[in-house]
């Protein structure tokens, strides 16, 4: 389905951004909107987790729910 196809582009520009690691994030994609949701090590990660999929094909809204824990 579209929203299959578009929910591994996600995780893949993900898993391959030189600052992101997506083992402790969740994406769910439908009808080009996507959420995000998991925890980052800094702010700098959740936006650069955001600016990966803006420009992408088929994401039309990102809702950015990533939680900054310092560890």
């Amino acid at each position: 389905t579209a929203e299959c196809s578009l929910t591994k582009r996600i995780s893949s520009a993900i898993e391959t951004h030189p600052h992101l690691r997506r083992r402790n994030m969740h994406i769910e994609a439908q009808e080009g909107r996507v959420v995000l949701r998991g925890t980052v090590k800094s702010y700098y990660h959740k936006q650069m987790a955001q600016e990966a999929l803006r420009r992408m094909e088929g994401v039309d809204e990102i809702e950015n729910q990533l939680e900054v824990h310092w560890s």
